[in-house]
């Protein structure tokens, strides 16, 4: 089902994530049958790894040297572990303002890191290293972009295989994840779309596509394919998924699936997060918690109903944005004695029965 021989795999065990039952935030959100695609038990703790397994193991059977990107993080982790595993050298070029974590892991693999002040340089570099060079490029590269290399991009479908696999053959009601450029929800509509004309599936999943500037919204709304920049109004907390324009492909997938874009702010998403990771034991990164939002919006709208069960893919763990997650200025308490520490859990009524 994927574009490689099993032969030409680089692989470092990628997919297979848990799908758990997450009734109990599921019922704060209005949701009592939610899921959760937990993505970040990945290598390398995010999604971009089914991306990243096929566009590396592409990539060196077809005799690539050097495999680059442009990535705010969790694509340039990602593919610098593989490209480490395949024996590439790996370019990652990515901006100011990147977080700390994950340009840290990216090194940590071996990857050259290009930081640029202006974002949009990321790409012209990469498309003349393509040209001049011959790299394999798996981001976008040129304006407006039309979303990451397709032969990646096929991997993606194997989280709607897997959805289904782990629900005995259930079809959810909504499927929803957070976007930037909209691989993700292509790849996994291709997968559902893929499981229907094969006939394991007897119907499709409605997409949502939780984002930052509402550049699917927007276009959704009036009815176009081309999709407006969008005036980015605020910082995202939500640094892997802020893009101001997202792709094509990505409107495509909401129409045929009959889904919704939702544009999320940085509001709810600490306590989002705070809330998930405390009640289903979840730690995910700040943008992965979008999609909780969302569900959360359009419940509130009465879109979503209270019976549906909806699957939200959580695509990155928490660790890939501690910087932007945990005040630094926070301190927390140290106990001189055991007698201090035993204090402190006296007024803590619930830790006694």
């Amino acid at each position: 089902m994927l574009p490689c021989a099993a032969e030409d795999a680089i692989s470092l065990g990628e997919g297979d994530t848990p799908l758990l039952k997450a009734a109990t935030i599921g019922q704060a959100l209005g949701v009592p049958n939610l899921l959760i695609k937990d993505e970040g038990r990945n290598p390398t703790w995010s999604h971009k790894d089914r991306f990243s397994t096929v566009a590396v193991s592409v990539a060196r059977s077809q005799g690539a040297r050097v495999i680059a990107t442009a990535s705010s993080g969790n694509a340039g982790a990602s593919l610098a572990a593989y490209a480490a595993r395949g024996g590439l050298e790996c370019v990652v070029a990515t901006f100011a303002g990147t977080a700390g974590p994950m340009l840290s892991q990216i090194r940590r693999y071996g990857a050259t890191v290009l930081p640029l002040v202006n974002k949009m340089d990321r790409w012209a570099l990469l498309a003349e290293a393509a040209s001049r060079f011959g790299w394999f490029v798996t981001s976008p590269c040129h304006s407006p972009v039309v979303g990451s290399h397709p032969v990646g991009i096929e991997g993606y479908k194997t989280i709607a295989y897997e959805i289904i696999e782990q629900s005995n053959g259930e079809v959810p009601d909504w499927c929803v994840m957070p976007v930037c450029y909209g691989d993700a929800l292509a790849g996994v509509w291709l997968g559902f779309k893929e499981l229907f004309e094969a006939r394991y599936i007897d119907r499709l999943p409605k997409l949502v596509a939780a984002e930052v500037h509402g550049s699917l919204s927007d276009a959704l709304a009036r009815g176009v394919d081309r999709l407006d920049e969008q005036e980015m109004l605020f910082e995202t907390l939500a640094v892997s998924i802020g893009t101001p324009r997202s792709t094509y492909q990505a409107v495509k997938a909401l129409r045929e699936s009959s889904g919704r874009a939702v544009p999320v702010n940085n509001d709810s998403l600490l306590d989002l997060q705070k809330q998930l990771a405390r009640s289903e034991g979840i730690f995910a990164e700040l943008a992965s918690v979008t999609p909780l939002a969302a569900i959360r919006e359009l419940r509130k709208q009465k879109v979503i109903s209270a019976n549906d069960r909806v699957v939200a893919v959580v695509t990155a763990s928490g660790l890939k944005d501690l910087d932007r997650s945990t005040d630094p200025s926070q301190t927390h308490q140290t106990f001189r004695t055991i007698e201090d520490a035993w204090q402190s859990l006296n007024s803590r009524q619930n830790m006694f029965g």
